[in-house]
């Protein structure tokens, strides 16, 4: 049986979990999650917990059994605290604003990056070279942190690009080393 699995997913006050056909829904002061459940699971809810349970012991529904778990605990999490990624401008001249709801990336290139989040996520620029990115739900969270990212990815060299927060770049020796 999975460990992770196994482990029921505690409901804190405030937070309302619902169960219908293959849809498990949260609510909680942030917002509201849903999930598609897989074949492979079901869940069971008790007062102020969650439990998922699998069919049977065949090698996918082990596999789903933990996965579910977790996934239903980050919506828990999402829907009370919700999730923040931090970014970092590394380089002379790289900049990050807001514009209404847009954000607008000066990272080298001749013309600035304008980027729109989508609906649930909120991007802040507390400081011209740090980046905020905020929301209720975990994988859309990282995704947008990880778009942004992309952009300027950090480079070895000199390390300038945009970084998450505490990101460590490995820096490679120039051509001079090779002398």
């Amino acid at each position: 049986m999975s460990r992770i699995g196994k482990v029921p997913v505690k409901l804190p006050k405030g937070v309302d979990a619902s169960l219908s056909k293959g849809t498990v829904t949260v609510k909680g002061p942030k917002g509201s999650l849903s999930l598609n459940l897989h074949n492979h699971v079901q869940v069971e809810k008790a007062e102020d917990e969650i439990r998922v349970k699998r069919h049977d012991d065949n090698r996918r529904s082990k596999a789903f059994h933990g996965l579910y778990q977790r996934l239903i605990a980050s919506m828990v999490k999402g829907v009370t605290q919700g999730y923040q990624k931090d970014l970092e401008l590394i380089g002379v001249g790289y900049r990050a604003q807001m514009e209404g709801k847009k954000l607008i990336l000066q990272v080298g290139y001749s013309q600035p990056i304008w980027f729109v989040p989508p609906p649930g996520i909120t991007v802040e620029t507390p400081k011209p070279t740090s980046i905020v990115v905020k929301g209720i739900d975990k994988q859309q969270v990282g995704q947008v942190a990880a778009t942004i990212r992309k952009y300027r990815p950090p480079e070895p060299y000199k390390g300038k690009g945009i970084r998450y927060a505490g990101e460590y770049v490995r820096k490679k020796v120039g051509k001079t080393a090779a002398k």
